[in-house]
């Protein structure tokens, strides 16, 4: 009786263990929009709870025959195993995973009547994965489309049992809506990204004024509104902008688009730099007046060596004279555009040949571990480690590899240097 009674609690126990790994796995799977960590994350998890000596995620592919379909994870064993080998092909044993038919037990592969029939192997190629215990669960989106199929083997066998089934089809399910949700996100952002490109037409080419320009749309969420712009007004003189529109996705890239659009009109109309930001937040208001806009815009006039700006709460630029002290341009800005109807206050500084000028957004220098404050410290350092390369795009390739890590950054980041001579 006390034997039977262990053999209850050890079952409830595992059992116990094997629901709240299902639910673990699936709380990991929903909070997450990566579309390779939900395969690895799915692929790891079924691959531990059916036992499987390794696991594999192959994704529903279609070449011009019909049947190509790539190994995108392996769990329990090296990636290299499967390095040589081609990958699975539309054969009798497959072919029902891929087809999104059902779960696919075998006590031992070799001896299942589908198995060996297709050239030029016949069977595993010499080399392979000793399988004999198979199990392949297919992944089938909620609309009913078949992402791919995992698929676990073990050398010895009859290794897996109706329990095994249950355990890698919960696992199935909640990576086919999970990934469904990133690959319907991945679409979206794209979307945005493209649009956002599409408005960040290349920067013109003014006598007297060199520059490099970079934009990094932000990694894993929705893309925001950032640009920088360089815009010829009349001879000598010259409009440069940096602008980030508060708020994510395709309408910001869109109020972005519009913004640069008003700006470069009001500059080519010889405004001032306040009152073209002033006019700027007019055209806001009238395209969405729930968003709100940061600014800088300053004029550079060649044959008065001189720069003058207003800032609509943006970060200040950071001003390189030679024999000077480097230096924020820090002089005061006024609100974001949006806010108030305000008259921005205009400043003026020396600005001669040879001189540098750094535009950027806050994606440059915030991060969740360090202050902007920080940031803009490092920056104003690595910004006077740059002061030999005459080289702008060195410059800007510097800065961002300084600072930022392009594959995991949250936000976007846009920067324009520029020196005159």
């Amino acid at each position: 009786m006390t034997h039977e009674l262990d053999d209850l609690i050890a079952r409830l126990q595992e059992e116990t263990r094997l629901v709240e790994t299902l639910h673990e796995v699936g709380r990991a799977l929903a909070a997450d929009l990566d579309l390779p960590r939900i395969v690895r994350t799915a692929c790891d998890a079924a691959t531990s709870l059916t036992g499987a000596a390794f696991g594999s995620f192959f994704y529903n592919v279609y070449d011009m025959n019909g049947e190509s379909y790539f190994l995108y994870v392996l769990s329990g064993v090296p990636q290299s195993v499967f390095e040589g080998f081609p990958m699975p092909r539309n054969t009798k044993v497959f072919d029902p995973t891929f087809q999104g038919e059902g779960v696919i037990r075998m006590h031992d592969v070799r001896a299942d009547p589908r198995y060996g029939h297709n050239p030029p192997y016949h069977g595993m190629p010499e080399g392979h994965l000793d399988v004999r215990s198979y199990l392949a669960v297919p992944v089938v989106s909620p609309s009913g489309e078949v992402l791919g199929g995992f698929f676990f083997g073990h050398p010895e066998p009859g290794m897996f049992t109706v329990r095994h089934e249950q355990l890698a089809s919960g696992v199935a399910a909640q990576a086919a809506v999970a990934m469904d949700n990133a690959r319907l996100y991945q679409r979206h952002r794209d979307a945005a990204v493209e649009l956002q490109r599409s408005l960040l037409s290349p920067l013109p080419h003014v006598p007297k004024v060199r520059h490099a320009w970079r934009y990094y749309p932000a990694h894993g969420i929705d893309v925001g509104g950032d640009w920088v712009d360089l815009i010829p007004i009349d001879d000598g003189r010259v409009a440069l902008v940096v602008g980030d529109v508060m708020g994510k996705g395709i309408q910001a890239a869109a109020v972005m688009g519009q913004m640069r659009t008003a700006v470069r009109a009001l500059a080519v109309s010889h405004m001032s730099p306040g009152e073209i930001l002033r006019q700027s937040a007019v055209v806001l208001r009238a395209a969405d007046k729930a968003r709100l806009v940061t600014c800088c815009l300053a004029v550079y006039d060649a044959d008065a060596q001189t720069l003058t700006w207003a800032n609509a709460g943006q970060l200040p630029m950071l001003l390189d004279v030679a024999g000077g002290p480097y230096r924020f341009l820090d002089d005061g800005a006024g609100p974001p555009l949006g806010v108030v109807d305000y008259n921005y206050v205009e400043h003026k500084v020396h600005f001669p040949p040879g001189a540098r000028l750094l535009l950027y957004t806050d994606g440059l220098v915030e991060r969740r571990d360090r202050a902007i404050d920080a940031g803009m410290g490092v920056l104003k350092a690595l910004w006077q480690g740059t002061r030999d390369l005459a080289d702008l795009d060195a410059v800007a390739d510097r800065l961002i590899a300084e600072l930022v890590d392009v594959r995991a950054h949250e936000d976007d980041i846009a920067l324009l240097v520029v020196t005159t001579g």
